[in-house]
């Protein structure tokens, strides 16, 4: 079954998880994920493909999630697109039921150290929890856009990034600022010298 309403896609009755499993296909903005400036800047729509299969209420999330980021660069500080094409890996479990003064939350070492138990081989999904009949994956998916920024961005391999003197992008041409010569070791040297014997003298 395929559904591609973004109302759908994004929370997915879980009577739609058929035993063949369920396709979303569509596309999301930003704001329909949650998404702040201070998270992403993102540029147009994200497309977005996902496989859901519900066995006994685990429900396995899989897919692609594709778009634009505009990111500033480490080097230059120019704004750049960065284009995003990563693998969506999550698991959903039932919320337990518990009393509201002490709501039970999913332990992750627990959870990975289960999935790890019982599938060594596989990298373990990230797991989050539903209530009711329906997925909620605009957090899920928010998650994974703003992990998959770069810890240094670059808008190029071979940025050549700004003048340390007048601030000037070097990417654009060279500046006019004197570079100013490597000091000669043999004056270090000789200077250290002179001061180490006149400290001597006295």
């Amino acid at each position: 079954m395929q559904v591609g309403a973004t109302m759908e896609l994004l929370r997915p009755l879980l009577a739609d998880i058929t035993v063949d499993g369920l396709s979303l296909v569509g596309e999301v903005t930003a704001e329909e994920l949650g998404l702040t400036e201070d998270d992403a800047v993102v540029l147009g729509p994200l497309a977005v493909s996902l496989d859901l299969t519900n066995i006994e209420g685990l429900v396995a999330v899989t897919g692609v999630l594709e778009g634009t980021i505009i990111r500033e660069c480490v080097r230059c500080l120019k704004g750049y697109e960065d284009l995003l094409a990563f693998s969506v890996r999550a698991a959903f479990v039932p919320e337990p039921k518990s009393s509201p003064r002490h709501p039970k939350r999913v332990d992750p070492r627990k959870a990975r150290a289960e999935v790890v138990e019982a599938e060594p081989e596989e990298e373990p999904d990230d797991q989050y929890q539903y209530q009711g009949n329906q997925l909620e994956l605009a957090p899920m998916l928010r998650e994974h856009v703003i992990l998959s920024a770069p810890m240094q961005p670059l808008c190029n391999n071979d940025c050549l990034g700004l003048c340390a003197q007048c601030g000037k992008n070097l990417n654009e041409g060279p500046c006019h600022c004197a570079v100013e010569p490597p000091i000669p070791a043999f004056r270090v040297v000789q200077s250290m010298k002179r001061k180490t014997g006149g400290s001597s003298d006295s």
